[in-house]
């Protein structure tokens, strides 16, 4: 039995408004009249055979098969535009390949850089990086629908048997504490066991590094005062420049951090881990943007 063939165009008209959110709005952009979108967006919805959108107060909403049928044509029209990125670049046109990479909250911002940065500098393969962060289970549970070549998370991350993708570990490095140069004259003599009693400053509950630190702080029974914890690691580190208390980081960046807060590091927390883990898209590993996260984390690690 012959199955119907998809009518792109008529896909892609829905897709438009979908995105647009007025039939008046892809009409401007197809340089069509709204009547003609209007009649081929029926046309798509009859050889479905579902509503693909309602009207709610005089505005097009997307039915719940509709927000479907733009999930595949996100997945599909992103696809085709990144297929004419890639031959462009092969043939040395302008296009630059879209590299897609999701970026759980919780990963140090610097540390992030340093692991995408060799992507955007690939001298024969021109790499145009979007970035999305978000809470990585999330992230992962979308690395299909939203076409992610690549999760960068603090945790190790479940896959469910529908996502097509691989988790591992990418670095591992050491933790740090760090302190603004006044602070860190105080506490500097008698580190570790100053920290007892000392302000300090930290990552939101639950994440990795709040975790190990905790974890070392308790094996040594020290009690530091906790002035404040942040769920953005550049916040936390602007807070500790100002030396309101002493804080960690990876002891992988601890030039780029001295560098950037003007703050000194204090020590490394023997035993103390933070890994960060690559979820990669089926299929993508290979890819010459993806290999060169991928190689360059070994070289960190």
């Amino acid at each position: 039995m012959n199955r119907p063939h998809l009518n792109y165009q008529h896909l892609r008209y829905f897709w438009l408004t979908a995105s647009e959110g007025t039939v008046t709005g892809a009409a401007n952009k197809l340089r069509l009249s709204p009547s003609t979108i209007s009649t081929q967006i029926k046309q798509l919805e009859e050889q479905l055979g579902h509503a693909l959108f309602e009207r709610k107060r005089r505005r097009l909403v997307l039915t719940e098969r509709g927000k479907l049928v733009k999930a595949y044509a996100d997945d599909i029209f992103t696809l085709g535009e990144e297929l004419i990125d890639v031959v462009g670049s092969a043939v040395g046109g302008r296009h630059a390949y879209h590299m897609r990479v999701g970026v759980g909250f919780n990963l140090p911002k610097l540390l992030t850089y340093r692991l995408l940065a060799p992507a955007a500098h690939l001298p024969e393969f021109p790499v145009h990086l979007v970035i999305e962060e978000d809470d990585a289970e999330r992230l992962v549970g979308h690395i299909t629908t939203h076409h992610l070549d690549l999760v960068l998370s603090d945790q190790p991350v479940g896959l469910s048997a529908d996502v097509r993708a691989d988790c591992q570990p990418l670095v591992r490095t050491g933790i740090s504490l760090f302190a603004a140069e006044r602070l860190a004259k105080e506490l500097a003599p008698g580190f570790p066991e100053s920290l007892d009693g000392a302000p300090i400053l930290l990552p939101g509950h639950g994440t990795a590094m709040r975790t190990e630190v905790e974890g070392w702080l308790a094996a040594r029974r020290l009690h530091p005062r906790v002035m404040a914890e942040f769920g953005d690691s550049a916040l936390l580190k602007a807070f500790g420049q100002e030396g309101m208390g002493v804080f960690p980081a990876p002891t992988l960046m601890s030039a780029e951090v001295q560098a950037r807060y003007d703050v000194v590091e204090l020590g490394e927390l023997n035993g103390a881990r933070e890994t960060v883990y690559a979820v990669i898209a089926s299929g993508k590993a290979d890819n010459p943007a993806v290999k060169a996260v991928l190689d360059a984390s070994r070289m960190l690690g």
